[in-house]
């Protein structure tokens, strides 16, 4: 696979044999190994250039990571969103594409290993919950004037998903969840605050 730049003439637009059922999340999650697969979602407002997007999508292929990404139609500034046949080519059978899905539960999911995040506080509640570790690629709602490189986003999901700081993160998430959890039990700190409060709202 070649990681040079791939020329705008050459895109294909994500109508491709790549893109499935948005309700065949579960479903495809379901034949994946255990914590292997990146779970990749920028929220509903980032938006990105082209260049951008095909950076994100050759760090995502080469590292040889099964994963989910969620691409908005709109997420491209200006244009259709779109990724070279190459990509298409290298990652038909081992991700899946879709405009949204069930996130709250693809994130309990088993199968997956990571969260591609912008950090928003829903998404990064969400992957507590579901004991996942996370990247967190911030863009706040606009487009984002960092360069994104392929080498980059490879390696941090290949430390994600397999290194030595990937493993102590899912330890910690893990012990994030486990406290949470326990906080909103019939007798976590949580529940009792939120009972105090309700108490002494109605007296």
């Amino acid at each position: 696979m070649s990681n040079s730049h791939v020329d705008d003439t050459r895109l294909e637009p994500l109508a491709s044999n790549l893109w499935k059922e948005e309700t065949g999340c579960i479903d495809w999650l379901d034949t994946m190994a255990p914590a292997s697969v990146v779970y990749v979602n920028f929220g509903s407002i980032t938006v990105m250039t082209a260049n951008q997007m095909t950076e994100f999508a050759w760090g995502l292929a080469n590292s040889k990571k099964p994963f989910l990404w969620i691409i908005r139609p709109d997420i491209v500034s200006g244009e259709a969103a779109m990724l070279p046949p190459e990509f298409v080519a290298e990652t038909k059978d081992n991700c899946m594409m879709v405009s949204w899905c069930p996130q709250e539960e693809v994130l309990k999911h088993p199968a997956i290993g990571g969260f591609v995040t912008h950090g928003g506080w829903n998404s990064t509640l969400e992957s507590v919950a579901g004991g996942v570790p996370m990247i967190f690629w911030p863009f706040f709602g606009m487009e984002i004037e960092n360069d994104v490189k392929r080498d980059e986003v490879e390696l941090l999901v290949r430390e994600m998903m397999d290194g030595d700081k990937g493993m102590e993160m899912r330890k910690n998430v893990v012990e994030w969840k486990r406290n949470a959890e326990e906080s909103i039990a019939a007798d976590g700190s949580s529940f009792l605050d939120s009972k105090r409060l309700i108490e002494e709202l109605l007296v």
